[in-house]
């Protein structure tokens, strides 16, 4: 009499194909839960509290970025507007809208809005917005085009792999001193004959930038 049934090499090789099969596929879900939305907080939209629109202000009107954000030429951090900022207009325009009664109470009171940070990256890495926007590297490469954006959001997914794939290779992502702040995202990169000049004018050499303390402090 056969110890074992005729289904059972078919049972066998099943279970060897499953022994297989279950650790690669959760290893490719871990990796792609690791790089989704859900994750990286990419196309995440963040409550403020007032809804402040991009599109209108640097979009329709044409302020610059850095009328608020006043440190990011100079300073690791591009820093938030005071309210004094917000009613250099609004003590004007606009003065009785309820949308802006935050922003009346913050001045009243003296009590800063708290602005909460879309692009917030890990306490362990170190980013530096004037050393990004004075070699090249406009607003919009790492913010999207914010001259669209109605309410800000993430628009990269910030992870490793998308500042190395820049570190890498910097020169096709450099934009004239001009464009630096143009809030909306070019549609082609520049020529590389464009390029040239301003790796030169800019004095950009990929050496190093991939190096582990560049980012890591």
């Amino acid at each position: 009499m056969p110890v074992f049934r005729p289904s059972a090499n078919t049972v066998a090789r099943l279970v060897l194909i499953g022994l297989l099969v279950v650790p690669l596929a959760f290893v490719g879900l871990g990796y792609a839960l690791e790089r989704s939305d859900y994750v990286t907080g990419q196309n995440e939209t963040v409550e403020q509290p007032i809804p402040f629109s991009h599109a209108h202000h640097s979009g329709e009107i044409g302020i610059d970025c850095r009328y608020c954000h006043t440190s990011v030429e100079v300073s690791a951090k591009a820093g938030l507007p005071p309210t004094t900022t917000c009613m250099s207009c609004h003590s004007q325009l606009w003065t009785q809208a309820d949308m802006l009664a935050p922003v009346r109470e913050s001045l009243a009171t003296g009590v800063r809005l708290h602005w909460k940070p879309v692009n917030d990256l890990p306490d362990y890495v170190y980013f530096n917005h004037s050393v990004h926007v004075t070699n090249g590297i406009a607003c919009t490469d790492c913010h999207g085009s914010v001259g669209e954006m109605r309410l800000m959001r993430q628009a990269a997914p910030l992870t490793m792999d998308w500042c190395l794939d820049c570190h890498r290779d910097p020169v096709p992502h450099l934009q004239p001193p001009e464009m630096i702040t143009y809030p909306y995202r070019t549609v082609s990169r520049m020529s590389e004959i464009d390029q040239a000049p301003l790796a030169e004018f800019y004095d950009i050499h990929s050496e190093g930038l991939t190096d582990c303390s560049t980012c890591h402090r």
